[in-house]
C-alpha cells in the first residue's frame, strides 16, 4: 500500500508541476474578478452576481476611484485643461481612463468565462458602461487640455494611372495596352 501511495503522490507532483501557472493576464483577470464579487459581497445589502447590473458595474468603477493614482483637475481648478500643471492642487486622485476600459475588458472576459450565461446578460458589456467610460475618457482629456477626438486621416493622393495603347509599331507587348503608373504619395 505504502507503494503505492507515493505513486499517487507522484503522479500527483507530476500533474502539478506540468500544468504551467496562469499567464499574467489570466492572473489579474482572476484578481480583478475576485475584487469584484468582494464589492459585491460588501455592498448592503449584498448582491449576487447573477443579479448584477451595468448599474453595479459603474457603482463598482466609482468606488475604485478612491485607490486612483491620477490627478483629474476639476472646472475651478486654475490648472483645468493645462497638460503641465506648474504646480500642485488640490484636485482629487483618480483612476485612469485607460485603467478602467483594461479593467472593464477583463471583466468582461471574466463573466463569459465562468458561464455567467448569454453575452446579453453581461453586465460589463451593458451600453450604461461604455457610455460611462466614454465621458470618463473625455472627462480626462478636458482636465488635461489635450483633445481626445478622432484622428483625420489624410487620404494618400491617388496613384495617377495613365493607359498607353501601343499603336502596334511592333516593339514589345504591340497591340497590347500598357499601364504606366506615376505615383506621386504624400
Amino acid at each position: 500500500m505504502d507503494g503505492e501511495t507515493s505513486t499517487a503522490k507522484k503522479a500527483v507532483a507530476t500533474v502539478t508541476s506540468s500544468t504551467s501557472s496562469p499567464s499574467r493576464y489570466e492572473a489579474q483577470k482572476r484578481r480583478d474578478w475576485d475584487t469584484f464579487l468582494k464589492y459585491l459581497k460588501n455592498c448592503e445589502p449584498p448582491l449576487c452576481q447573477c443579479r448584477c447590473s451595468g448599474a453595479h458595474v459603474i457603482e463598482f468603477l466609482k468606488y475604485l476611484d478612491q485607490f486612483g493614482k491620477t490627478k483629474v483637475h476639476v472646472a475651478a481648478c486654475p490648472f483645468f485643461g493645462e497638460p503641465n500643471p506648474p504646480s500642485q492642487c488640490t484636485c482629487p486622485l483618480r483612476q485612469a481612463w485607460g485603467s478602467l476600459d483594461s479593467l472593464v475588458g477583463r471583466q468582461r472576459a471574466a463573466f463569459e468565462d465562468i458561464g455567467g450565461g448569454a453575452p446579453e446578460s453581461n453586465p460589463f458589456a451593458a451600453n450604461a458602461v461604455r457610455i460611462y467610460l466614454k465621458e470618463v475618457r473625455e472627462a480626462q482629456a478636458r482636465a488635461r487640455g489635450i483633445p481626445h477626438g478622432k484622428k483625420k486621416w489624410k487620404r494618400p493622393r491617388v496613384a495617377k494611372a495613365t493607359l498607353n495603347a501601343d499603336d502596334g509599331g511592333g516593339g514589345r507587348g504591340s497591340g497590347v495596352a500598357a499601364l504606366v503608373v506615376s505615383a506621386t504619395m504624400v
